[in-house]
């Protein structure tokens, strides 16, 4: 079984959305409405010929960036208040209500807009991962050029880096050249 097989298909959803964007190579997929549509429809969130705006994607854009503060905070960083503070305008421009199926409670949005059904799945998503209890396994990378998302499935939950073999290899090693590089210059009498 692959890590990726032990991720609940909610988490899946939120942080591959979150990871719609790549800070460390600033790769952004999502520069059109277009784009923005083909990527709801490739998850059957949306309807192939759906017609979105420039406004949906400034929204979702900002509900990503939002869930990625968030996942920061799932890692123990300080959460952007900034990006928390366009979350919650981006979400209030987007009504959802409670509904009730024979699976149980489901997010939905208030309006018919297309755009609105898909950012309401979305967000339905991080209910049901908060119902499941992986919401707080959705993290984002502690590596401040990365800040990637990733599922935290180990035991203890406490996994901070998108990869050990990448990132985490990364800062260990950044972290022991400084400490190397203040004992050379700090002289053998210095504790």
């Amino acid at each position: 079984m692959s890590e990726e097989d032990v991720i609940p298909p909610a988490a899946r959803l939120v942080r591959d959305f979150v990871n719609t964007f790549e800070p460390q190579v600033d790769e952004e997929s999502l520069t059109t409405p277009d784009q923005l549509r083909d990527w709801f429809a490739g998850r059957g969130l949306l309807p192939p010929g759906a017609r979105l705006r420039a406004a949906d994607l400034a929204v979702a854009r900002a509900v990503r960036e939002g869930l990625r503060a968030v996942l920061l905070g799932h890692a123990g960083h300080p959460a952007d208040p900034a990006a928390l503070s366009r979350l919650d305008q981006a979400l209030a421009e987007v009504p959802v209500r409670m509904t009730f199926t024979e699976t149980g409670p489901r997010l939905v949005a208030v309006r018919d807009a297309v755009f609105d059904q898909a950012l309401a799945a979305l967000l339905d998503a991080v209910r049901q991962c908060g119902a499941e209890q992986s919401w707080a396994r959705l993290k984002a990378c502690a590596r401040d050029t990365c800040r990637w998302a990733y599922y935290d499935a180990s035991r203890n939950q406490a996994r901070r880096w998108c990869s050990m073999a990448g990132c985490g290899n990364y800062v260990k090693m950044r972290r022991a050249y400084a400490v190397r590089r203040r004992r050379a210059t700090a002289g053998p009498d210095t504790p």
